[in-house]
């Protein structure tokens, strides 16, 4: 017996197994996805694929972790808190939540906890595109309290996400004015333009608006906005078939720039 436990983890979508000794470190990982057995100790070639072999699936690679890149090693050398990438769908809300979770009795239900249905249900439609060559980074904190709901970062480009909670409502969209139901309608598409220029702005490269409606019974869109796209949370993954404008690796230094809490600073 090699004394080697195998340890399974998923994290952003993609899962792998880790190889570990009995006092918990780890000699080498299985991706999954690459099809590939990292190995931190080549002495436990051997021992560690005796360990891995109910689970490896065809052929795989066997080797040295890959050398990181530019924009990994820029990753690795975030603080943990200015990491924004573990940011769950809704961070800011679940927060304000824990902290101040209101009465426990109310007349109307609280306007917090909708937004927040609506920014994971939006957000899980995001972060199913993880590991296909896209980014999805949620609750990014701007300066004045403000945030972006989402930031989706692939080759398809970049796109600011906005989500609005719409369960089983008709909402009408007439440029720059959203009405839910029989509510007065309100320009929300000035703020969906708005943080997507910010964005732009911090980047240095085009993000484009994107108002995402969550459970939206009905959607009537009178005219097309300028360069924004309305689409239902059911709609979202849609974003992932775009033509490709970006490369591989400015996907990647787009998204280790963005997840830095730094860069969001003075925009």
């Amino acid at each position: 017996m090699s004394g080697l436990r195998v340890v399974p983890d998923r994290r952003h979508g993609r899962e792998r197994l880790y190889v570990c000794l009995v006092d918990g470190r780890n000699v080498a990982w299985y991706d999954r996805e690459a099809a590939r057995v990292n190995l931190l100790s080549e002495d436990r070639r051997e021992d560690v694929l005796e360990a891995l072999g109910p689970f490896l699936t065809g052929p795989v690679a066997v080797g040295p972790p890959p050398v990181p890149t530019p924009a990994e090693l820029a990753r690795l050398s975030l603080h943990p808190d200015d990491d924004l990438a573990p940011n769950r769908p809704g961070e800011a809300l679940l927060v304000a939540l824990d902290r101040d979770p209101g009465p426990a009795r109310r007349l109307r239900p609280d306007p917090r906890r909708r937004a927040l249905l609506a920014e994971q249900t939006v957000g899980e439609a995001l972060d199913g595109l993880d590991g296909a060559g896209w980014h999805a980074l949620h609750s990014i904190p701007l300066p004045g309290g403000d945030r972006i709901h989402h930031l989706l970062i692939g080759p398809g480009g970049l796109f600011a996400l906005h989500s609005l909670y719409a369960r089983k409502q008709r909402v009408l969209v007439t440029d720059p004015l959203v009405a839910l139901g029989r509510r007065e309608a309100h320009p929300l598409l000035r703020r969906v333009r708005a943080d997507a220029d910010r964005a732009s702005y911090a980047l240095t490269a085009e993000v484009r608006p994107v108002l995402a409606l969550a459970g939206a019974a009905e959607v009537t869109v009178t005219v097309p906005p300028r360069e924004l796209r309305v689409l239902r949370d059911t709609d979202v993954p849609a974003l992932s078939r775009l033509g490709a404008v970006l490369k591989p690796a400015d996907v990647e230094a787009l998204h280790a720039m963005a997840r830095d809490r730094n860069t969001w600073l003075r925009v």
